[in-house]
């Protein structure tokens, strides 16, 4: 299996770590900020196979950071999975048409399930 880079932009210390550790030891090399700005900066700059973001972030929120990977020709093909508490259906919506891969709410989906997904969008590229 070719070893993925995964990108994690995440506000919360506590989940970046967790998600940091938990993907390393799936055996991915994982890049990570809080920053939305620094997310967008990393994502041009290493080209991750997958970003796994948040929408409420530092400098720049998710949906911004979103926005600007999809009109990039250089990340606009990175799969992208929003990881966040906002359940507001808008959020959902906007994000999907966006471009988007998946959507999941942080309370309803513990890390192994986000692992797994991570996997099968993954598997679904090559």
């Amino acid at each position: 299996m070719k070893n993925y880079k995964i990108l994690i932009v995440e506000d919360d210390e506590f989940l970046l770590q967790m998600y940091t550790t938990k993907l390393n030891l799936e055996g991915f090399k994982v890049l990570g900020t809080p920053s939305g700005k620094q997310g967008l900066k990393m994502a041009k700059k290493d080209t991750p196979d997958l970003i796994l973001l948040d929408l409420m972030l530092l400098e720049m929120n998710g949906i911004e950071v979103l926005e600007n990977l999809k009109i990039d020709d250089n990340t606009k093909n990175i799969p992208v999975i929003i990881l966040t508490n906002y359940s507001q259906k808008e959020n959902i919506d906007r994000c999907l048409e966006l471009g988007a891969d998946d959507y999941l709410i942080k309370a309803h989906f513990v890390p192994s399930e986000v692992i797994v997904k991570i996997k099968k969008i993954l598997s679904s590229e090559n």
